[in-house]
């Protein structure tokens, strides 16, 4: 860690979005409580905008409608010329970004929380793209430190080859609270997610008032790859998730350790030689995806101190 400092400009618009999968409601429930009634999310000098982005899937409580907006926020999805034909989600992901991005853009929000749900047994998880951003790595070293004792965990994604698309475009940073089932509201996840929105914005607000944070480190686990379920000839699955793997996502997964379960009883375990940590087990919405979970290893990301560039 070296002692010299980052300086930033203020934060000056940030957004927070609900309802990007429309069944899961914990953000859909907060940002339209917070459409009523903002005053809990507003901070002096901060503009900070609620917003449903998938309002169809949100009416219908599905995922979405045509197609997952979290994946098509890509130049390809983003150039598309506007028109009816276009599935809905790309539609308005191109609708998102004009009013809230580009990147760069003058008008454009500086920072966007995107709060999802997961069915796997993550808790409160933050998601990040970038392990060489000292503002982010400070302020989800805020976010943690402020829920102690109750965890938070760092999921980094930054991988060279497996591209999510979700944040291309717009400074979209994803809040995962979980386990909840789709379509689902339950209060002690609800009260999970309210209090990382408050953490994250607090820390803005005082970064923008001039406080200076001090070099810090944190924990993160990153991204190795992504494991399907067995499959027979067909494509069908052949195995799930084994007893002992439901629900410990986080939880060490040795070499040899059971993963997969067949229907007669056969037990398929870790391959390799490398101890691995499970994230996003069983997750219900990526079994279209044909990922069972994926692998990640933990390792510790370091930031600069940080303050703001008008203080």
């Amino acid at each position: 860690m070296t002692s010299c400092h980052v300086t930033k400009d203020p934060i000056k618009k940030v957004a927070i979005f609900g309802g990007t999968h429309g069944n899961e409601l914990t953000g859909v429930f907060l940002v339209k409580h917070w459409l009523e009634n903002g005053t809990e999310i507003q901070r002096t000098g901060l503009e900070v905008k609620p917003f449903i982005t998938n309002p169809r899937a949100v009416k219908k409580c599905t995922r979405y409608v045509d197609c997952d907006l979290n994946r098509v926020f890509d130049p390809e999805n983003l150039g598309k010329t506007m028109s009816k034909d276009l599935p809905y989600e790309v539609r308005r992901a191109q609708e998102i970004n004009h009013l809230f991005g580009p990147r760069d853009n003058e008008d454009s929000y500086d920072i966007i929380f995107d709060l999802h749900n997961t069915t796997s047994n993550m808790g409160c998880t933050l998601i990040l793209e970038d392990s060489r951003n000292d503002f982010l790595i400070q302020m989800f070293h805020y976010i943690k430190t402020s829920l102690a004792p109750l965890p938070c965990y760092v999921y980094l994604i930054e991988h060279p080859s497996l591209k999510y698309a979700t944040t291309r475009s717009i400074a979209k940073y994803p809040v995962e609270v979980g386990p909840q089932p789709q379509g689902v509201l339950r209060a002690d996840i609800l009260d999970q997610m309210r209090k990382m929105l408050k953490h994250a914005l607090d820390f803005i607000h005082n970064f923008n008032e001039g406080k200076e944070f001090p070099p810090c480190a944190i924990e993160v686990y990153k991204i190795m790859e992504k494991v399907d379920y067995p499959r027979n000839e067909n494509g069908d699955i052949a195995a799930i998730i084994h007893p002992k793997l439901q629900d410990q996502d986080w939880k060490p997964l040795h070499p040899g350790d059971p993963v997969f379960l067949t229907l007669d009883g056969q037990i398929i375990p870790l391959g390799g030689d490398d101890t691995v940590y499970p994230v996003f087990v069983n997750e219900a919405a990526y079994y279209e995806k044909r990922e069972a979970f994926a692998k990640t290893t933990k390792l510790t990301l370091s930031a600069k101190s940080i303050r703001s560039s008008l203080h």
